[in-house]
């Protein structure tokens, strides 16, 4: 079946005037000469996307898509007017963003974080920036810990919405940030906390024992690779921690922590040294 909105692997079994006929085995589409490859050849297997374009035809196309139906994405706005407006696709084919599912009134150059499906009535994909509609609220496929990938969504007065593996939303803290962040951004992140109300609180650090064993031994090779010592300490700024391991302060001290009960550093406010007996482990 031919997925309208999507990216499909379609045969080439024909050519005529406008292009390729591509088919699933049961349909046949056009790809436009203007988007065959020159090594096209009849019986191969493309990798298409596939839309409905503004005559009602469904066509394919072998450019690249900024998102697919079912999906969130960050998309610029190239026209607007009382009614919607309209967000680059990349495909030459822009999206349509009703002005009942816009959040608020979207503007000519700005981008914005959106939901993009299918009208039911006419398969024309369509998108929404009402971001809530269409996240889960339950059911969380994952564990506090577990490594998430995230559309940062929004900016808000405590930090980042960022949409999780494409289901979920959670919110990233400004004062757990040690990066700029932008809406628009794709990040690895990892789940801190799922609140009992559902909310979800996430971190661009990772969690866990098996991430401080990690830091240990990136802290060592970095005092082994800097003759023994380095410039910081019990004292040192997140923002330095942060610069030079990207890591945040409390992961630090736990990693450090653990380093001098087993005696293989010294700390003081400012500087880290190894223990020589474990300079050459």
């Amino acid at each position: 079946m031919i997925e309208i909105g999507k990216y499909n692997d379609l045969r080439i079994v024909a050519k005529n005037s406008d292009g390729l006929s591509l088919s699933d085995g049961d349909r046949e589409i056009l790809l436009p000469y203007m988007h065959v490859p020159k090594d096209a050849e009849l019986g191969d297997t493309l990798k298409v996307f596939v839309f409905v374009n503004k005559d009602g035809n469904t066509i394919a196309t072998t450019q690249e898509a900024f998102a697919e139906v079912e999906s969130f994405a960050f998309l610029t706005v190239v026209d607007a007017n009382d009614d919607g407006a309209y967000l680059d696709l990349g495909i030459g084919k822009d999206v349509y963003v009703p002005t009942r599912e816009q959040k608020r009134m979207m503007e000519i150059g700005e981008s914005y974080a959106v939901f993009v499906y299918l009208d039911e009535t006419n398969n024309r994909m369509l998108a929404s920036s009402r971001l809530d509609k269409f996240i889960e609220e339950d059911d969380f496929d994952f564990d506090e810990g577990d490594e998430v990938s995230l559309l940062i969504s929004e900016k808000t007065d405590l930090g980042f919405n960022a949409i999780i593996n494409n289901r979920y939303i959670g919110l990233l803290y400004h004062n757990e940030l040690f990066s700029n962040l932008k809406p628009g951004e794709r990040r690895k992140g990892w789940i801190k906390k799922v609140r009992v109300e559902g909310k979800i609180d996430l971190t661009l650090q990772p969690t866990g024992y098996g991430h401080i064993l990690d830091t240990k031994d990136v802290i060592l090779k970095e005092l082994k690779d800097n003759g023994g010592k380095i410039s910081l300490g019990d004292k040192s700024t997140p923002d330095e921690i942060y610069e030079r391991f990207q890591i945040s302060k409390s992961a630090f001290k736990k990693a450090v922590g653990g380093l001098y009960k087993e005696r293989r550093i010294t700390v003081t406010d400012d500087e880290i040294k190894i223990v020589v007996d474990h300079f050459a482990d």
